[in-house]
C-alpha cells in the first residue's frame, strides 16, 4: 500500500471529520448504551481489549461504539488509549507449573495428559444463523 496525498489541504481533512462525526453521531434510533454493549457484544468487547492489550471493558465498549460497530478500528482506538496512561506495574515471568487453565484444546493428542478444558467456545457449534424470535429465546434461555 503506498502513500497518496489528497488536495485541499487542512480545509478537506476537516471537512473529513465532519463528515465522520456527522455519521456517527447522526441517525433516527438512539446510541446504544455502555451496558448494553459488554452485556450482549462481549465476545467482540473481549476481542477489542485482547486486541487493544487493555482490560476495560467499559472503554473497550466505548470504543466499539465510536467505532461504529468496526472492531478492528476500536482495538486501535484502545491501543492508542493505552499508549497515554501511565505503566502501574511490571509483570513477572512465571514458570508454566505456576499457571491455572482455563482453555486448553490439544489436537495432536487423542487424550492429552490432563484431559481437555474447553470453557466457553464457539468452535463447536453450528454455524448457522439463528431466526429464532427474540421474545422465544428470552423465554427458551432465560436463567431465573
Amino acid at each position: 500500500m503506498g502513500y497518496s496525498g489528497a488536495s485541499g489541504g487542512h480545509e478537506a481533512i476537516l471537512a473529513a471529520e465532519r463528515l465522520v462525526e456527522r455519521h456517527r453521531y447522526g441517525g433516527s434510533s438512539a446510541w446504544l448504551a455502555i451496558d448494553q454493549i459488554t452485556g450482549r457484544l462481549r465476545l467482540a468487547v473481549d476481542r477489542i481489549m485482547g486486541e487493544g492489550g487493555l482490560w476495560a471493558p467499559e472503554l473497550a465498549a466505548r470504543a466499539l461504539r465510536q467505532a461504529e460497530g468496526d472492531v478492528q478500528e476500536a482495538a486501535q482506538l484502545l491501543r492508542a488509549h493505552r499508549s497515554t496512561l501511565p505503566r502501574v506495574a511490571y509483570s513477572e515471568p512465571v514458570h508454566a507449573d505456576e499457571l491455572r487453565v482455563s482453555r486448553r484444546i490439544s489436537p495432536a493428542f487423542r487424550n492429552p495428559p490432563g484431559s481437555q478444558v474447553l470453557g466457553r467456545t464457539l468452535d463447536y457449534v453450528g454455524r448457522l444463523l439463528d431466526l429464532m424470535p427474540e421474545e422465544q429465546a428470552k423465554a427458551r434461555f432465560h436463567n431465573p
